[in-house]
C-alpha cells in the first residue's frame, strides 16, 4: 500500500508511521517558529497558527503516547537561548500557560480544576484575574533584598543574563523594601508603552533610521541588547505576577504574593481581581476587553489562576503548562483597506507564500502594510483581487491575515493574481505541490531548488551552521548574513564556509580588517570551521537541510546506510527512480513516503547535486557509529526527567540511543526506566503509578559503567 504524506490527514486517520512522520515535521515546524518569536523577536505566523500547531501535536500524542518525542513541542517553553548572552539556568522552570478561547473553554477550565480537586460543587474555588500582558518575559533573582540576577524565559529551563540591562528600567527595584524574604525570584513582564513606542519610532524615523513594527519585539529586543546604555534609552515598565524560588513564602494564596510584590516595590497589574464564580470571571474579561484601547500598554488576553497556593499545588503541572491556570486570548481586531498587490516570499523550505501589499491601516494601534494570503487556494476561497477593500485583522495581535471581501467597493480595473508555477528566483527552478493523503495536490508549493534557490540559500545556510547540524562555532545569523552579502569573501554555498581561510589568504581585503572583526576573532573563526570539517554522518545528512529530514530521520539513514557513500548513492538511485532503492529505504524504521519523495526531489535537482558535491569535497563524513546491542538498556524505553546535573538532556538522549535504548519524552506502558534528577514532577509520579523502575543520575551511571 503506498504511503502519502500526513500532513492534510485528520488525526483520526493516522496510522501510527503516518503520526511518527507527522510528530517530526511538526516538532521541526514550532521548533522554528519559537526560534523566530522568542530569539529574533520576529514571528513569521500568527498566533492562531501556531496554536492550531501545538493543538495537533497534542492531539496526535494523546492517540500514539508511545510516539511521544524527546523534542516534543509539548514539553518545550519559549526558545533558544541565545549565544550572545550567558546563560541562566532557573532554580525553578518557566513554564507557559494553556490557551482558552471562548467561554465555554473557560467553563470547562474551571470544571476541570473542580473535578481533578474532586471538589463538591457548593464548595467555593477563587480564581485571579489579570490582564495577560505583551511583553517578555523576566525572572528577578533577589538576595537578601538585593538584585543579583534577571534572566530572561529562554526554554523554561535556561535563559539569558540581561541583569545590566533589568539594573535601567526604572520599574524594577534594585533594593527591596519592607519585610522580604532572603532569597526571592520575581517574574513578570518587560513591556513598552504605546506613547513610549511610538515615539522611538519618531526619533528612527528624525535619524533616518528603520523603524519598529511593535512594542512587544521592541521591548523584547531591548533588554536583550549587549549595550546597557541601549537599553537605558528606551522607557521600558515592568509588571510582576509570579515567582521562581522564595526562601520564605510571604502569603498563602496568589493574591496575597502579588500584594506582597507591591509591598516590596514592584509594580502590580491595577486591574487583578479574585473571583469564586465563573460569571465573575468573564465579565472581568470583558470589562479588561473593554478598556483594553485606553491601558497604554498592548495586552492579548486575560489570565485566571487558582488563588489558593496549596491548592496549585495538588494540581501541579501538566506537560509545558500548570493546570491551575489558563490565558483567555481577546479575538483579533479589525479595518478595512486597500489591497494594492500581491507578492510572492520564498521560506527556506521552498514554500511559497503570498504576501498581500496593502495600503497603509491602523490595526490595533499598529500600522498595517501587508497580510499574509496563506496560499494559491486561500487567494481562490476569498475572492480577492488586486484593488479590492478588504477587511484585515491581526490575529493574535502579530501577523496581519485578510478576512474577507467587499465585493460592492470592487473597483472595474480590479487584477485577478495568477499564481507562478516557476520561483521567483534568477533560477526559475519549477514549483511542485505535493500531494495529499488521498493522492491529489496539495496547498503548499515550494521552489525545487533548495539551496541553490537565492531566497533559500540564507536560511539554508542557517540551518546548516546550527547546532545539532554542523555547529560551526562563531557563525552564528548574523555572521551567516553578513558572509552571505560580503563581496570579498562570499559564502553562498555550504562549501564556501570551508574555503573561508583559504580564499582570506589569498585576498586584499583580509577578514581580520573587516567592521565587527579582529585578528583573533578571524582566527578562532577558520579554527572553528576546521574543527568541523570532519563531521559525523548523521550530522551532515541534517546539515543538508533536506525537507522532512530532521535530526531523528537523519540518525535513522545515517545508522541504516553507514557511510556518506552508501548513503549519497542510495539517495541519487531514490532520484533516479530506482524501485528497489526506493523500498531499501522505505523498509526502514520511521522513514514513510514524504521523506522519501523529498530526499528524491532534493537530489534530482541538479544544483542542489553540484553543491552536496563541492561540500563532500571539503568535509571528511565520518562512518556511523555501531549501536551498542549488549548494553544493560538496550531495547529499553528510557524517560529522562527533572534537572540532571551530569548531563544536559541533549546529551543524554545521545547517550542512550548509543546504547542501544529509546529515550522517550512522556512517561508511558510502553517505559522501561526512568532517570530522574532534582525537580522531576509529573512524571516521576506517573512512573510511580504504572510501577516503571526509576533510578537517580548516579545510579544510572553505574549501571552503564564500562559501556
Amino acid at each position: 500500500m503506498p504511503k502519502h504524506s500526513s500532513a492534510s490527514k485528520s488525526v483520526g486517520e493516522l496510522s501510527e508511521q503516518e503520526a511518527g512522520v507527522e510528530l517530526e515535521r511538526l516538532a521541526g515546524e514550532i521548533a522554528e517558529h519559537d526560534r523566530r518569536y522568542h530569539s529574533e523577536d520576529a514571528p513569521a505566523i500568527t498566533d492562531a497558527e501556531y496554536d492550531a500547531l501545538r493543538r495537533r501535536n497534542l492531539a496526535i500524542e494523546q492517540r500514539f503516547p508511545h510516539l511521544t518525542r524527546a523534542d516534543s513541542p509539548s514539553h518545550a517553553v519559549g526558545g533558544a537561548v541565545s549565544e550572545k548572552f550567558e546563560k541562566v539556568r532557573h532554580r525553578v522552570p518557566m513554564l507557559s500557560l494553556d490557551n482558552a478561547f471562548s467561554d465555554e473553554e473557560v467553563r470547562e477550565f474551571v470544571e476541570r480544576v473542580r473535578r481533578f480537586l474532586r471538589l463538591p460543587a457548593d464548595a467555593a474555588l477563587g480564581i485571579t484575574a489579570e490582564p495577560k500582558i505583551d511583553g517578555l518575559s523576566l525572572s528577578l533573582r533577589y538576595e537578601n533584598g538585593r538584585l543579583a540576577t534577571a534572566a530572561t524565559r529562554g526554554d523554561g529551563q535556561t535563559g539569558e543574563d540581561v541583569t545590566a540591562n533589568a539594573r535601567t528600567i526604572a520599574d524594577i527595584p534594585n533594593v527591596l523594601s519592607g519585610d522580604f524574604p532572603e532569597i526571592l525570584e520575581v517574574r513578570g513582564e518587560v513591556y513598552m508603552t504605546q506613547a513610549d513606542f511610538l515615539a522611538l519610532n519618531r526619533r528612527q524615523e528624525a535619524d533616518g533610521k528603520p523603524t519598529y513594527v511593535n512594542p512587544r519585539n521592541t521591548a523584547a529586543g531591548s533588554i536583550r541588547q549587549l549595550d546597557a546604555s541601549v537599553t537605558a534609552g528606551r522607557a521600558l515598565h515592568f509588571f510582576a505576577y509570579a515567582w521562581g524560588e522564595v526562601s520564605a513564602m510571604p502569603a498563602d494564596t496568589q493574591m496575597g504574593m502579588v500584594e506582597a510584590f507591591a509591598g516590596y516595590g514592584f509594580p502590580v497589574n491595577p486591574l487583578m481581581r479574585r473571583f469564586t464564580d465563573v460569571d465573575g470571571l468573564l465579565d472581568h474579561y470583558r470589562l479588561i476587553e473593554e478598556s483594553r484601547a485606553g491601558l497604554g500598554y498592548d495586552i492579548d488576553g486575560v489570565v485566571y489562576k487558582v488563588d489558593d497556593l496549596a491548592l496549585q499545588q495538588r494540581l501541579g503541572f501538566v506537560s509545558r503548562s500548570p493546570r491551575w491556570a489558563t490565558a483567555h486570548k481577546f479575538p483579533a481586531e479589525k479595518a478595512t483597506t486597500v489591497l494594492t498587490g500581491i507578492d510572492i516570499q520564498v521560506g527556506r523550505t521552498g514554500a511559497l507564500t503570498p504576501v498581500a501589499r496593502l495600503t497603509p491601516v491602523t490595526v490595533g494601534g499598529v500600522v498595517v502594510t501587508n497580510a499574509t494570503l496563506h496560499n494559491a487556494e486561500e487567494i481562490e476561497r476569498l475572492g480577492v483581487m488586486i484593488g479590492d477593500t478588504v477587511t484585515v485583522q491581526r490575529a493574535g495581535d502579530v501577523i496581519p491575515q485578510i478576512l474577507g471581501v467587499d465585493l460592492d467597493k470592487r473597483p472595474a480595473d480590479a487584477v485577478a493574481f495568477e499564481f507562478p508555477s516557476v520561483c521567483p528566483c534568477d533560477l526559475k527552478t519549477p514549483v511542485v505541490r505535493e500531494e495529499t493523503a488521498g493522492g491529489s495536490a496539495g496547498v503548499i508549493r515550494r521552489c525545487t531548488g533548495e539551496f541553490a534557490c537565492p531566497f533559500q540559500r540564507i536560511e539554508h545556510l542557517r540551518h546548516f551552521v546550527s547546532r545539532r547540524a554542523f555547529d560551526i562555532e562563531g557563525l552564528g545569523e548574523k555572521q551567516i548574513e553578513f558572509f552571505f552579502n560580503d563581496p570579498d569573501l562570499p559564502v553562498r554555498s555550504p562549501a564556501d564556509i570551508f574555503s573561508l581561510a583559504a580564499r582570506d589568504d589569498k585576498n586584499l581585503k583580509k577578514l581580520k580588517d573587516k567592521e565587527g572583526f579582529g585578528a583573533v576573532s578571524a582566527a578562532k573563526l577558520f579554527a572553528a570551521i576546521e574543527a568541523r570539517r570532519d563531521i559525523p554522518l548523521e550530522r551532515m545528512v541534517y546539515g543538508l537541510g533536506i525537507r522532512h529530514v530532521g535530526e531523528t530521520t537523519a540518525r535513522t539513514l545515517a545508522r541504516a546506510y553507514g557511510s556518506w557513500q552508501a548513503f549519497h548513492d542510495a539517495a541519487l538511485a531514490v532520484a533516479h527512480g530506482d524501485e528497489t532503492a526506493r523500498e531499501d529505504m522505505d523498509a526502514l524504521d520511521d522513514i514513510g513516503n514524504a521523506v522519501i519523495d523529498a530526499i528524491a526531489r532534493y537530489f534530482g535537482e541538479e544544483h542542489n547535486r553540484e553543491l552536496v558535491e563541492r561540500l563532500a569535497g571539503e568535509v571528511r563524513v565520518r562512518d556511523a557509529e555501531k549501536i551498542a546491542s549488549d548494553s544493560p538498556v538496550a531495547g529499553k524505553t528510557i524517560v529522562f526527567t527533572g534537572a540532571l546535573e551530569r548531563m544536559s538532556r541533549d546529551e543524554a538522549k545521545a547517550m542512550a540511543e548509543k546504547l542501544g535504548a529509546k529515550a522517550a519524552g512522556s512517561v508511558s506502558s510502553k517505559t522501561d526506566l526512568g532517570v530522574a534528577g532534582p525537580g522531576a514532577g509529573s512524571k516521576l509520579k506517573k512512573a510511580a503509578e504504572l510501577g516503571i523502575e526509576v533510578i537517580d543520575e548516579a545510579t544510572w551511571f553505574e549501571r552503564i559503567a564500562g559501556m
